[in-house]
């Protein structure tokens, strides 16, 4: 698969993720085009949001400083309020300056690449500690592959390393509504890896996990609070008080950057709430009769007691 961000030729390059399973790539040459892509999935995933976040700023440094630079920097921070990652390296390319805004974003880019490796090099030799020594199966949820990243993946790196062990049977794969980034998107990553796997809808996920179907459950991360406190798509929460009841390893896998030191818990984390007709549709047709309303949180919070570690490029944390 290409890159999911990158910048070449003076512009910002994204796989375009709500066309998927079709592979399709469009080019980014204004802020507004930007905020508009992250608003709308184009891009999703915390450490790609990080990045594209970063070279968004360095797009805007070309033209702009000063107040200015500073404004079109806001509005790419505040896209998505949920990935801490966003508003992160928007910070770090807008520091650089407008000189050293590209070279900033692209350390960031190349950065994630090597913490990713970095990430699924450590879950992996992990989870051959705490599970029974054969080939695994692995539950995930929604996508923290390649596609959520630049070109690796988090909870997906840890897959691809047990892949290249010899030591994974199955992955197990929600198929994350409303949106369908399981289906849509970490299927097609499992697929191009050759890795075998199965589809369930979300419902049916803590049964999956109750029956013993599966060995543990790996996840990723959009915001990480101080005390442990777990941030990730909806329907996270409810995989992780399964993994508790069943005695399964519940494995966060996140880079150093999602880690938010300035949120003491997961109470203080913002939910992004999406649009209802998310919820009321499917594929463009609608589901829901006339009138009816939804509720449609993009994220929850899974408590730090129910995760078994936080497994990041630099260390192994069991809050």
């Amino acid at each position: 698969m290409p890159r999911t961000i990158d910048w070449r030729d003076g512009a910002i390059t994204l796989v375009d993720q709500t066309a998927l399973p079709e592979l399709r790539t469009v080019t980014i040459g204004t802020v507004e085009e930007l905020v508009e892509a992250i608003r709308g999935l184009v891009v999703r995933g915390a450490p790609a949001l990080g990045v594209a976040g970063a070279l968004g700023v360095a797009l805007a440094a070309r033209t702009l400083d000063g107040a200015a630079l500073a404004a079109a920097a806001e509005r790419i921070a505040a896209a998505r309020p949920t990935a801490v990652n966003l508003r992160w390296a928007v910070e770090r390319a807008l520091a650089a300056g407008p000189d050293g805004a590209l070279a900033e974003a692209l350390a960031i880019r190349d950065a994630d690449i090597a913490s990713c490796h970095a990430i699924g090099r450590r879950g992996a030799d992990l989870l051959a500690e705490l599970c029974e020594p054969r080939p695994l199966r692995i539950h995930t949820h929604c996508n923290a592959g390649a596609l959520a990243c630049v070109e690796w993946g988090t909870a997906l790196g840890v897959v691809r390393d047990l892949h290249a062990d010899g030591r994974l049977e199955l992955v197990v794969a929600d198929e994350t509504r409303p949106l369908l980034q399981g289906s849509r998107i970490t299927a097609v990553e499992l697929a191009e890896l050759g890795v075998p796997h199965r589809m369930v809808v979300d419902g049916a996920a803590a049964s999956i996990v109750a029956r013993g179907l599966v060995d543990a459950v790996v996840v990723g991360a959009d915001r990480i609070a101080a005390n442990g406190d777990v941030a990730n798509k909806i329907g996270t929460y409810p995989l992780a008080l399964a993994a508790a009841r069943a005695g399964i390893p519940f494995l966060v896998a996140a880079p150093e950057s999602t880690v938010d030191p300035a949120t003491a818990d997961g109470t203080q984390i913002e939910i992004e709430e999406r649009a209802g007709d998310e919820v009321l549709a499917l594929g463009g047709r609608r589901t829901a009769p006339a009138g009816a309303d939804a509720w449609n949180p993009a994220f929850d919070v899974t408590p730090a007691d129910l995760v078994t570690a936080i497994v990041t490029e630099e260390r192994t944390w069991r809050p």
